[in-house]
């Protein structure tokens, strides 16, 4: 008897699951909203913050430890990138304000729900006794019910 065809067929329940399934959809749209908060970021917040500090462009701030220099093998530059960091410190703190922000949605719609479903239901309108007392007349008229004892109240 092969054993990878029940490794395959927990394999497949696995991924059928619900919540994988909900998590994959999650990672795919969460790429796609971090470019969008990126552009949002890169394009329209910081470009107007750059010309109000005299042009500054954040995402090439940096503190240099160690400037190239041509005449050596390893010219390379050392430099801490501290507005590349602002720059994904900003982004973060969108992304954190937008899931805040559906989190918040969701308790709202789940406390709704909740609240809706400790409710009686309501008493029937006059309309709708007066139908429920024709309906039960029928009935017993066409012999599907005994006629009730007690006249029905409304």
């Amino acid at each position: 008897m092969d054993k990878r065809v029940p490794i395959l067929g927990e394999f497949r329940e696995f991924i059928a699951r619900g919540n994988v399934i909900d998590l994959a959809v999650g990672v795919i749209i969460g790429a796609a909203f971090n470019d969008i908060v990126k552009g949002l970021v890169d394009l329209i917040i910081m470009p107007p913050i750059g010309l109000m500090l005299q042009g500054i462009d954040f995402s090439k701030l940096q503190w240099v430890l160690k400037r190239d220099n041509p005449l050596t093998p390893e010219n390379e530059l050392v430099a801490i990138s501290y507005g590349a960091f602002f720059n994904a410190v900003l982004k973060f703190v969108i992304v954190a304000w937008a899931v805040f922000l559906l989190v918040k949605l969701v308790n709202v719609i789940r406390r709704r729900d909740a609240a809706d479903k400790g409710k009686a239901p309501p008493a029937p309108t006059p309309q709708e006794l007066l139908l429920t007392e024709i309906r039960d007349l029928l009935k017993v008229q066409a012999g599907q019910v005994e006629p009730p004892k007690a006249p029905p109240t409304a």
